[in-house]
């Protein structure tokens, strides 16, 4: 069987790095993007550069991930699975209050870049009947007093939702994974009570190894509550 190919975005650490270290243990050949140019560097020597494409990309330049979809396909000649994993945390402040500035970078990444993503590995996807995860959050899925970031992620299970619609029939299937708290870099601080990042790759790997047939929708990942 032909090595699957898989292309991550924001690998450079936390969940995508993670899900990055399964998926070669698995066989699997990797795009890796992200714009920390130097970890991903790092990541590719730790897994194997001969089975591993490193590309300097920031999710929100239409023309960057044009050309992360060209070197892919140079590289390895097709892609079967696209996790568009790329987001970044809000402001605190609430909507009364929050840095408005983070709001633009955050909801360019975490919408746009999404769109983006899609629009440029679709067609090579086709060609596969590949598969599309899309990382969401439990924050997705509930309201939060003042969260643009939460709005965000709402956005994201739409994608995920209307995206399953439009491909219906195609072949491609779409997963949303949805985490709830991970430690990861993405917070300043290391929350207290959160999953491991290796437990969300976990995740990845069991929708996208699944057979033909089988098209896992969402995958939502908690932690187990505290013992009183």
């Amino acid at each position: 069987m032909r090595q699957r190919v898989l292309l991550i975005t924001g690998a450079s650490s936390g969940i995508g790095a993670a899900t990055a270290r399964a998926a070669a243990k698995e066989g699997f050949q990797l795009v890796l993007a992200a714009r920390s140019v130097d970890k991903l560097q790092n990541l590719a020597q730790e897994l194997g550069p001969e089975n591993v494409l490193t590309v300097g990309c920031d999710v929100t330049s239409m023309d960057d991930q044009q050309s992360m979809v060209d070197q892919a396909l140079e590289r390895f000649g097709r892609l079967d699975a696209v996790f568009a994993n790329a987001g970044r945390g809000g402001s605190p402040g609430g909507f009364s209050g929050a840095d408005h500035h983070a709001w633009h970078d955050m909801i360019l990444t975490n919408v746009y870049g999404v769109g983006v993503t899609l629009q440029v590995t679709l067609p090579a996807l086709r060609k596969t009947q590949g598969h599309v995860l899309l990382t969401g959050s439990a924050a997705g899925r509930a309201t939060i007093p003042g969260s643009m970031y939460s709005a965000t992620k709402w956005a994201v299970s739409g994608i995920g939702y209307n995206l399953r619609e439009e491909l219906r029939g195609s072949g491609i299937r779409v997963t949303l994974i949805e985490p709830g708290m991970v430690d990861t870099p993405f917070f300043d601080e290391p929350p207290t009570h959160a999953l491991e990042d290796r437990d969300i790759a976990n995740a990845v790997m069991y929708a996208v190894n699944q057979p033909e047939h089988v098209d896992v929708n969402e995958i939502l990942v908690r932690p187990t509550p505290p013992t009183e």
